[in-house]
């Protein structure tokens, strides 16, 4: 097909869009030709389609993943800002009504030209290994782990706090920074936990070893910390050096199914989502081995809305399987109501449940914000591929968490025993 023939198709389509949208967005050609989505000509933000071959992948694909593919390799591109942006700049659009509102036959002669295209292959971006269900079947989750985490510290130096922070903050006011919610984050947690000096505090998935740190150094505690990153552990153990904390923190590279001994508090923060429902009773058994009795664990953990029934509630669409995919090999969440029966399944009273979602909303906003202000040195350190990859992933959680796709829940429960749980009447000192 000659490449003329592609061109007219792409322009004749893309306008046939613009005529039913009032977007303030636009889309620029292979050519150098920008074509306003909308009655503003000088739209700042749009998509750049730099090769007529991601549109002959996305004719024959035409799936979320074959989108992140081709942001990947560069044949598609957003100008002018993030997936945040175009979200922003997209007016009222709605895709299911739009799509009524298009002429069909338009469509499906404007995608023959590439249909029948040719469509080179690229460089893969996605985990390629095998992902097995349970650890009994060969689940590697150091593998799995090591695919996202491990990319380089300097990376997530660009976008986290100094604390390097990887996960959801807790604003006290909606104004607050990145750096004072994350540190009210770690606070937050300590009270929850009710650590007190020389308690014996474990935590899984310890990641740069913000909380170990912090639990030492302004509660006393005993601090014991595991992770299956080497470029996580390498950053912690110099930071407890750096502190002098190497008397009160230990932390080590060992899966949560190899710790032993007995400890008053554990916290399990974004950690959760990499274990997978069918591990999900080894976690919360092996949780409670590890506590004393009335010991007190912090879940922390990503969950998506409960369906109709949990078979149609594991099917994952298009968006929850590229991240499954070239973000969180391995990764799923589960709901609220199944995390709280399957601690009650396995011994435990649930004390407090509390929702952060608005507020991871606006922490993964903010990292997205950071990213892209750092993208040419997140570029040179991961490469322009992984950087496009990773704005699609954090704007697309902000936006997720925005509009109520996926939620975030701390949970606080206690190993079960007879008689008073040891917490105060009110949650009064947790908000000082």
């Amino acid at each position: 097909m000659q490449p003329d023939k592609r061109l007219k198709a792409a322009q004749t389509l893309i306008t046939h869009l613009a005529d039913h949208l009032d977007a303030d967005l636009y889309v620029r050609l292979w050519d150098g030709e920008k074509i306003p989505l909308g009655t503003r000509p000088e739209s700042t933000v749009g998509v750049a389609i730099h090769t007529p071959t991601a549109l002959t992948r996305l004719a024959r694909r035409p799936r979320f993943d074959t989108i992140v593919s081709c942001l990947a390799s560069g044949e598609i591109e957003i100008e002018g800002g993030t997936l945040l942006d175009l979200a922003a700049k997209r007016g009222e659009m709605q895709t299911k009504k739009l799509f009524k509102r298009l002429n069909k036959a338009l469509l499906i002669k404007s995608a023959l030209p590439f249909v029948f295209g040719s469509a080179q292959e690229t460089a893969r971006h996605d985990f390629t290994g095998k992902i097995a269900d349970k650890k009994e079947a060969g689940r590697d989750d150091k593998a799995l782990v090591q695919f996202h985490y491990d990319l380089s510290n300097h990376f997530y130096g660009l976008f986290l706090d100094p604390e390097m922070q990887y996960s959801c903050a807790y604003y006290p006011r909606w104004d607050a920074s990145l750096e004072e919610a994350q540190k009210a984050k770690l606070d937050m947690i300590c009270r929850k936990l009710r650590l007190q000096k020389g308690e014996k505090f474990l935590d899984i998935g310890c990641g740069w070893g913000g909380l170990v740190c912090h639990a030492a150094q302004h509660y006393g505690v005993e601090a014991y910390g595991v992770t299956l990153s080497q470029a996580q552990l390498d950053f912690t153990k110099a930071k407890i050096e750096r502190l002098g904390l190497a008397d009160r923190v230990h932390v080590e590279l060992r899966d949560f199914r190899d710790i032993s001994g007995t400890f008053d508090k554990i916290a399990s923060i974004g950690m959760f989502e990499h274990v997978g429902i069918d591990n999900h009773q080894a976690y919360f058994q092996k949780m409670h081995d590890l506590l004393k009795p009335r010991g007190l664990l912090l879940n922390h953990a990503i969950a998506r809305p409960a369906k109709r029934d949990d078979k149609s509630f594991r099917k994952q669409n298009s968006q929850y399987r590229a991240i499954t995919t070239y973000i969180f090999p391995g990764g799923e969440l589960d709901h609220i109501g199944m995390s709280l029966a399957n601690l009650e399944r396995n011994r435990f009273e649930v004390l407090d449940v509390e929702a952060w979602r608005e507020h991871y909303a606006r922490t993964c906003r903010l990292w997205c914000e950071r990213l892209y202000a750092h993208r040419d040195a997140a570029a040179a350190e991961v490469g322009d591929a992984k950087l496009r990859i990773w704005l699609l992933y954090l704007a697309g959680c902000a936006l997720a968490f925005e509009r109520g796709a996926v939620g975030i829940f701390q949970t606080l429960v206690s190993k079960k025993s007879k008689g008073s749980a040891g917490l105060p009447p009110t949650r009064a000192d947790w908000y000082e």
